[in-house]
Formats: structure tokens, C-alpha cells, sequence
């Protein structure tokens, strides 16, 4: 068993700047070379739980263990014992002794805490309540692709600004020094918390944080734009009364002119055309949403190994391994 320490990814500043450009230099090469590294071939096993439903997550990670010479095991809602007749410590411990990475897509972030403290193997937050890390560095990874570098870029979220993914973008935005732009309206706002460490992290990178309830400040000559579903899961009760509230934020042409020219769109999905963004956008010259979607399988791929490898659990990928194979 290894002596170093495990690392675990449960929010986005768990990255400095340097490793998260780490990772997404790897992802970039494993985008080049998609079957070229197998930091879990034998194959060792990934458990990869969700407690709640998913499209993207759940593809992304089963094909990316699998392409990384592994085996997912995934785990559906009732599947297993976790948490409910077996506490998330003891569930830790004996998961750590059978499989070499976990990814836990969750309600609370205390969960996963809990589950990395008592884990002697990676532990990854594929989504919880509060934060959604693996998201944002397949964000990231999209518009480095568009825009050739990511520090000292502007980036704009709309919407509602209380989510897991604004408090994201702020913390995976800022570790890479952009300067991030959260617009919601009042009551919608992140956590002042979340705003805190947001910035302290841009202390160290250059990033800078702006929180508005005006949508114009937030996009004036922006150069990404990004907006989420404004009714998550547990929130269709509430559906009429949302889209009234954050109807000013949507993303469509008007918003988009306020942007910079060569602004692109992101979107996390699933979307819901003519409510957070409109049709013309999301599937308009600016929208890179799919070039997003599909950057989660090469994202999560190169954090697996990256981590992995920094937990001395497998050999450091190269960025040249595929290549030489």
C-alpha cells in the first residue's frame, strides 16, 4: 500500500492552479488520443454511485473508466447499503479495499467529507447539493479549446446564482484567473462563504469575483457566458414562480449582444430552450455546448489519473504516453 497521501476531489479548490492546468493538459491529450493510457488496467474496478438521476455523468464516467482499461461498477438509488443501513465511514473503509477510485454523485456535501476522510482511495464529488467540480473542468477545458488560454478571460453566469453551479464557476473560475461574473436576483445569491474563498483563491491566481443582481453589468463585454436549468431536481413545485423570478436573466440574442462579440455560450444541460436560454443561442454559432458535453468524458478521465497518480496509487501519465504506444 502506498505512503503517500490520497487525494480526493470534492470541490474545485482542491486543485491549486497549477494542478488543475495539470489536469486539463492531460485531458487535452487524452482528447487527442482517446485509448491511449490505462492507469486502471487489470482491470481495476471504479464504483461510481448515484443517488440521484444523470445522462451525462453517468455516460462520461462509465466509458472513461472503461477507456482507461478499468471497470465501472455503477451503482443506482436503493442498489446498495450505503449510508442507510451501513454508515458512509464503514462503507469507506470496505470499498477502499475492493476498488481503486470512487465517484459519488450525492445530495450533501458532508457525505462525501465523510466518505474521503475514511477512504485509502481517491474519492471524487461527481455532483452534490453545493458544488459541481467535474463540470467545470470540462468548462474549462471547452473554452481553452476556444479561446486558446483561460487566465484573465471574463466569464458571466445567469441565473440562479444560489446553485451548485455558480458556487463552481466562481471556484473552478477564479483558481484558473478569470475573472468571474455571478448575476442572479437577490435571495439567488452564492453562499458568502462560498464568496469568500472564491476570494482568496483569486488573491493567489489574479482571478477576481463580481456578485450582481444586474444581468447587463455581468455580461458587458464578456467573453463566456454560461447558464443552468433554473428548476432542479426537487424543485418542479416551484416552476411557475422560478421562471417569473429569473425571467431577466435568460440568455438569449439581447443578452448575447451585450457580451463580446466572440463570446461563446455554455451550458451544463439539460436545458430548457426559451426558459434559462433561447433556442437561437444554445443552438447558434456562439453555443459550445456540445463540444462541453462531450468534454466531461475526457476531463474525468485525465482527473481519474491525475489522481491516481498524485495518491501513488498508478505511474504519473505523460502527456506523450498515448503517442508512444
Amino acid at each position: 500500500m502506498s505512503t503517500a497521501t490520497i487525494r480526493h476531489f470534492l470541490v474545485d479548490t482542491d486543485l491549486t492552479q497549477a494542478e488543475q492546468t495539470e489536469v486539463l493538459d492531460l485531458a487535452a491529450a487524452m482528447k487527442a488520443d482517446r485509448y491511449g493510457y490505462h492507469p486502471y488496467a487489470g482491470p481495476q474496478t471504479v464504483a461510481v454511485f448515484f443517488d440521484k438521476t444523470s445522462t451525462r455523468t453517468r455516460v462520461s464516467f462509465a466509458a472513461g473508466v472503461a477507456e482507461l482499461g478499468g471497470q465501472p461498477l455503477i451503482i443506482n438509488p436503493g442498489e446498495s447499503q450505503l449510508g442507510h443501513k451501513e454508515s458512509i465511514a464503514d462503507s469507506a473503509r470496505v470499498l477502499g479495499r475492493m476498488v481503486s477510485t470512487i465517484v459519488w454523485r450525492t445530495y450533501a456535501q458532508a457525505g462525501l467529507e465523510e466518505m474521503a476522510t475514511h477512504s485509502r482511495v481517491p474519492v471524487i464529488n461527481s455532483l452534490s447539493d453545493e458544488y459541481h467540480p467535474c463540470q467545470l473542468l470540462a468548462d474549462l477545458l471547452t473554452v481553452r479549446e476556444h479561446k486558446g488560454k483561460l487566465a484573465g478571460l471574463s466569464m458571466a453566469y445567469l441565473g440562479d446564482a444560489a446553485n451548485n453551479m455558480a458556487n463552481s464557476y466562481l471556484l473552478a473560475g477564479v483558481t484558473a484567473g478569470m475573472h468571474v461574473r455571478i448575476a442572479g436576483p437577490a435571495g439567488h445569491l452564492p453562499d458568502e462563504a462560498v464568496v469568500a474563498a472564491a476570494r482568496d483563491r483569486g488573491a493567489e491566481t489574479g482571478g477576481t469575483v463580481t456578485i450582481t443582481s444586474d444581468p447587463s453589468e455581468a455580461l458587458s463585454g464578456v467573453d463566456v457566458v454560461a447558464t443552468d436549468t433554473w428548476v432542479s431536481m426537487g424543485q418542479e413545485d416551484e416552476k411557475a414562480e422560478r421562471v417569473k423570478l429569473f425571467g431577466r436573466y435568460r440568455v438569449d440574442e439581447a443578452a448575447m449582444a451585450l457580451a463580446a462579440p466572440e463570446a461563446i455560450v455554455l451550458h451544463c444541460l439539460p436545458a430548457y430552450r426559451e426558459y434559462e436560454i433561447a433556442a437561437e443561442v444554445i443552438d447558434g454559432d456562439q453555443s459550445v455546448v456540445w463540444d462541453e458535453a462531450e468534454n466531461r468524458l475526457h476531463a474525468q478521465k485525465a482527473l481519474m489519473a491525475w489522481l491516481m497518480a498524485s495518491s501513488g496509487l498508478a505511474a504519473a501519465p505523460s502527456l506523450e504516453e498515448g503517442a508512444r504506444r
